[in-house]
């Protein structure tokens, strides 16, 4: 099959890849229809998160079932599908605990990280990771329900509710998604974009709407000093700033991958403000069920603005910034097989 395997010069390259078979009773191998590009891949590509060169990349992907272990009793071919790429083992500590997004033993099982991923024609994964689409449910919204769990896991560990007012910062994919789920649970939402070309990408996602529950700012405008009841850093890099938009007793949630970034906070503003720094971590997988069903009522295709086959890899990477010297010309973009 064709696969999109990481470099040791942190790109990717279209080769020749063995096709996964479904060698273990709960194997389920999925014919990908498409992925999503992660703002996770795009760090990894511009060095700011870690990944095992050799590794096929890509984990937001829904697709058909080609084949099933002999233990497969949920899923059969021909079956559509998405992935939960928060894979977790079941049995350490933190998992009989519930936490399976604290898993201890994460080594070798972060999908298309240093477990071969979904920018591939298959991907092959335990039955309890593979999930079956709602009917009518078409892959253009089912291929952000990833990214919609990861926003919710944030939005529920900052406790927001309907009547406060979130900030969002940062209008990438994952923000607007987040942006999406806070107005749903009755939020006012101030969405944070500094690019010209992704604030008018984000105003015509909410355009449609119509009710003005969410609107787009840039970084620097004064009315949203001390705005926030909750605050989310969707980039990873802006808590400083983001504690700045955070109101009184403000929660304040990282929610971004950035390995290299850093920060300075000065403990007497936390204490007398009554502000929380909030981490959430990967999202818990009982969250994948609930984001699934909450998309059959949010328009999450919105996003998609792009989609490339795998030979135009370099195109679709390039659209999201993610070559030197490259702006923003998308919103969401997926690859697809041939």
């Amino acid at each position: 099959m064709k696969a999109l395997i990481l470099n040791e010069r942190r790109t990717v390259s279209l080769v020749d890849h063995p096709k996964p078979e479904a060698s273990a009773p709960t194997d389920v191998v999925v014919r990908v229809v498409q992925t999503g590009i992660c703002g996770t891949d795009r760090s990894v590509l511009v060095g700011k998160f870690p990944a095992e060169p050799g590794v096929v990349m890509g984990h937001e992907a829904v697709g058909f079932v080609d084949a099933v272990g002999s233990a497969v009793t949920a899923h059969k071919p021909g079956d559509r599908v998405i992935i939960n790429p928060t894979l977790y083992c079941g049995s350490c500590p933190s998992c009989l605990r519930g936490h399976w997004d604290f898993c201890a033993n994460k080594a070798g099982t972060e999908v298309g990280l240093d477990l071969d991923g979904a920018f591939a024609e298959f991907i092959r994964l335990p039955e309890r990771f593979v999930h079956t689409l709602p009917e009518g449910m078409d892959f253009d919204r089912a291929v952000v329900v990833e990214p919609l769990a990861c926003a919710l896991n944030n939005i529920e560990a900052g406790r927001l509710e309907a009547g406060e007012t979130a900030v969002i910062v940062g209008g990438g994919p994952v923000g607007v998604v987040c942006a999406m789920a806070a107005r749903h649970y009755g939020a006012r939402v101030l969405l944070i974009e500094p690019d010209p070309y992704r604030q008018e990408l984000c105003r015509k996602v909410f355009a449609q709407d119509g009710d003005g529950r969410v609107t787009v700012h840039t970084p620097d405008e004064a009315e949203l000093a001390r705005r926030g009841d909750v605050v989310v850093d969707t980039v990873g890099s802006l808590l400083e700033p983001s504690l700045e938009y955070a109101a009184a007793r403000g929660r304040v949630v990282i929610m971004g991958y950035n390995s290299k970034a850093s920060a300075t906070v000065r403990p007497l503003e936390i204490l007398q403000r009554g502000l929380q720094i909030i981490g959430a971590g990967d999202y818990n997988s009982r969250l994948f069920p609930k984001a699934i069903e909450l998309a059959r009522w949010l328009p999450l295709e919105r996003l998609v603005t792009h989609r490339f086959p795998l030979e135009r890899h370099e195109e679709a990477f390039a659209a999201l910034a993610a070559a030197p010297g490259t702006p923003y010309s998308a919103l969401k973009v997926v690859l697809v097989p041939e």
